[in-house]
């Protein structure tokens, strides 16, 4: 294990959720324009064609509703 702490923590220096990929996101984007900017979802619901999916890693939260795979609504928490 002590081998693979160097590359865990480069690891998780690399996260895509930070603010400056947040203020990216715009209404409109589709999810693959989304998923370039903050990698994949941790998690998606669908239901009657709307979307929402979840990116999180440890505390950042980032949340994204999709209508017609077009970001509609998006919220942010624990970014800095």
């Amino acid at each position: 294990m002590k081998k693979y702490l160097p590359l865990l923590l480069l690891l998780a220096g690399c996260s895509k959720l930070t603010i400056e990929n947040y203020n990216q996101v715009k209404t409109g984007m589709s999810y693959d324009e989304v998923t370039a900017l903050l990698g994949s979802a941790t998690n998606c619901d669908e239901v009657l064609g709307l979307r929402k999916c979840l990116w999180q890693d440890g505390d950042k939260k980032v949340e994204v509703a999709f209508a017609a795979d077009k970001a509609m609504a998006f919220s942010h928490k624990g970014l800095k």
